[in-house]
């Protein structure tokens, strides 16, 4: 086994139960930027019965992606529900709420409030 799956597989490992990770940031996590589809080829290299968390990594869509062996989306699915990540309607994993790492986004907050006769322009500001 390559040291490279070795360390994307450590990487992997240190994804918490209930948040998932993208390939590319898998990839990063590993020391391997711009490799995530090497990140895809060791997770598919995975013998049974690892221990590896492989269903945490996702696509940076926040979706479960396509694989060859039929049942195996489905399975990656199942898992995550178990660990209580919620799809969204769209299939997808949202992202902002289930990334592993990623901060949750605070409340939309309006501009803060300035006092009179701030931020003004004098009419004849920028002319010449």
């Amino acid at each position: 086994m390559s040291g490279n799956y070795e360390r994307i597989y450590a990487a992997v490992r240190r994804i918490p139960e209930g948040r998932v990770a993208t390939y590319g940031q898998v990839a990063r996590l590993a020391g391997l930027p711009r490799h995530a589809r090497q990140v895809g080829y060791a997770l598919h290299a995975l013998p049974d019965g690892s221990d590896v968390p492989w269903q945490r990594v996702v696509n940076a869509q926040g979706a479960v992606s396509p694989r060859s062996v039929p049942g195996f989306e489905d399975q990656q699915r199942v898992l995550l529900i178990r660990e209580g990540v919620v799809f969204a309607p769209s299939g997808r994993i949202p992202l902002a709420r289930y990334q592993w790492g990623r901060k949750v986004p605070a409340p939309e907050a309006g501009p803060p409030p300035t006092a009179p006769g701030k931020n003004r322009v004098s009419r004849g500001a920028g002319r010449r």
